[in-house]
């Protein structure tokens, strides 16, 4: 298989892994602050990619490379965790996930800024229906709110910022490194976050509660990302990121079967729309 084709079925398993990231902080939120969550997200997965990165014996990242890890680090580590969870106070993560696929178009325009490609024409069109579809299937839903909402665009252009530049480095020091080194960065501003918001009752905390901390400290701030930015450094950050189009649509799927929030039957119309318009920017990226 060509490394383009490498490049996207990588950036697929991603895909896959952060779909459960919203459902997954709805339920972290609803008994843990969106602080501790995100502090204590970042923490655990820090010291997973220190073990990583000591065991396999990785060449630190050089000077040049501390804004950008430090742009990574804001964007994924920070940002991100931190608006969402904000946001998953005010909205359902039903509604939430739809925003997601705002994120692709965030994703190419922060590729040409900050990662110097340049998709054909009919890459943006094709990007830009999708955009479209996921956009008018979020408004059809409702359970937003104001607040809500602007947090989820907050938080997206974050993220769009995260993972380009992430992937603008992980070809040059590896995916699962960009990330490990990106938390590490991190680690003492979000080890101090994590302990002052520290529940004062462990006991009081429910097992749903826990369950979502965990997949979000291990699959959605760690594995996750190790695909993700193996697939955008391989297959070009602009085109496998409209793989992200797929993913406000697994993220219902599992926030109907987990947190039984209703899934509309126009989920199915609008996801084919979406896996077309994946097809097509694929294609002219």
């Amino acid at each position: 298989m060509g490394t383009s084709g490498s490049g996207w079925i990588s950036g697929l398993l991603g895909v896959i892994i952060f779909s459960g990231s919203l459902p997954a902080t709805r339920l972290a939120v609803a008994d843990l602050t969106p602080l501790f969550v995100t502090g204590g997200r970042a923490v655990i997965a820090a010291m997973l990619g220190a073990v990583f990165l000591v065991a396999l014996r990785q060449a630190k990242p050089t000077r040049s490379d501390i804004l950008p890890l430090g742009i990574v680090a804001i964007g994924v580590v920070i940002g991100f965790p931190l608006l969402t969870g904000l946001a998953l106070r005010h909205i359902t993560a039903a509604h939430s996930v739809v925003f997601i696929g705002l994120l692709p178009l965030a994703t190419a325009a922060f590729a040409v800024l900050r990662g110097g490609e340049r998709p054909r024409p009919a890459f943006w069109a094709f990007s830009g229906v999708g955009a479209a579809t996921v956009a008018g299937f979020a408004l059809g839903q409702g359970g937003g709110s104001l607040t809500g909402d602007l947090l989820m665009v907050a938080a997206i252009q974050l993220c769009g910022l995260g993972y380009a530049e992430g992937a603008t480095l992980s070809r040059r020091l590896g995916g699962w490194q960009v990330i490990s080194w990106a938390l590490l960065l991190a680690l003492p501003v979000m080890a101090v976050i994590a302990v002052a918001t520290m529940p004062a009752n462990v006991a009081a905390v429910g097992w749903c509660a826990w369950t979502g901390f965990a997949y979000v400290s291990v699959f959605s701030m760690m594995l996750g990302f190790v695909f993700w930015y193996r697939g955008l450094a391989l297959g070009g950050i602009a085109g496998v990121g409209q793989l992200q189009l797929l993913q406000p649509f697994l993220g219902l799927l599992l926030a109907g079967l987990v947190l039984g929030e209703p899934v509309a039957w126009t989920m199915i119309a609008s996801t084919m729309i979406v896996i077309l318009c994946v097809v097509g920017a694929k294609r002219f990226a």
